[in-house]
């Protein structure tokens, strides 16, 4: 018969499936530190040889990293996702900024839809949360605040669809983003036109979210990523054409 003695888990075990599951999940990311071995082990209840086991096992297998005298971190699980030769690649070529926002259009849109569909309504409250502050930020004219508010925008709805490969693909592709690698995102506001535009198609993205409409925000979405794609098209050729226009004055003044 298939059948064995049922036996009791190792606290070390609830331990390790709690942190994989938070991880997981996304709610612990990369570089946190978890709190002190003394508050861990009281707000989950178990011993401390139980807790350095479970974290013990954690290290082992990549997930934890102890640093010394600093205490336990989530390991930056995120930095495999390209090798260090194809990240220059991609900073080096035009063509992959504008394949990353296609990339991001299709992948954004599917999350906008899910999230729709499934988010809960404590996500929706994060995301409406994220867009508010979106909106001070674009008073004060800050690039870099908005810049910054605009990723966690965008990944707070990649986590609203409960996608959990989905999560932390984007993210990892989220943080060479924040690191300028597919394009300096500073450039998207050197218009206030471009900003108010910006700041529009969030709230349009926003709204659908929060009526739960799945084809109203994954359209939002798309009509977003299709807008930046268009605007950072049109402000590389207005680079270029003003290099050119620089060599003509010069070539002109000492004529």
């Amino acid at each position: 018969m298939p059948f064995e003695p049922i036996q009791q888990e190792k606290l070390s075990h609830g331990v390790i499936r709690q942190i994989e599951e938070l991880i997981l999940r996304g709610i612990l990311r990369p570089g946190e530190r978890l709190p002190s071995e003394r508050e861990l082990s009281e707000r989950m209840g178990v011993s401390r040889p139980s807790l350095r086991e479970a974290l013990a096992d954690l290290q082992e297998r990549g997930l934890l990293a102890s640093r010394a005298g600093a205490g336990v971190y989530v390991a930056d699980v995120l930095g495999s996702a390209f090798s260090p030769a194809l990240i220059k690649l991609f900073a080096s070529h035009d063509d992959a900024v504008f394949d990353y926002l296609s990339f991001r259009r299709d992948m954004e849109g599917l999350a906008a839809e899910r999230a729709a569909r499934l988010a809960s309504d404590t996500d929706l409250k994060v995301i409406d949360t994220i867009f508010t502050k979106m909106e001070a930020a674009h008073q004060k004219r800050n690039p870099a605040d908005e810049a910054h508010l605009d990723a966690d925008f965008h990944l707070s709805i990649i986590e609203a669809s409960h996608n959990i490969v989905m999560l932390h693909m984007m993210r990892s592709m989220y943080e060479l983003l924040r690191e300028g690698v597919f394009y300096n995102r500073a450039i998207m506001f050197k218009q206030r036109m471009t900003r108010d535009a910006l700041l529009d198609q969030h709230r349009a993205i926003n709204d659908a979210l929060q009526a739960r409409d799945p084809a109203a925000a994954r359209a939002a979405v798309e009509t977003h990523l299709h807008f930046v794609k268009t605007a950072l098209s049109d402000q590389q050729k207005a680079d270029r054409n003003e290099t050119f226009a620089q060599k003509r004055f010069e070539h002109e003044v000492k004529r």
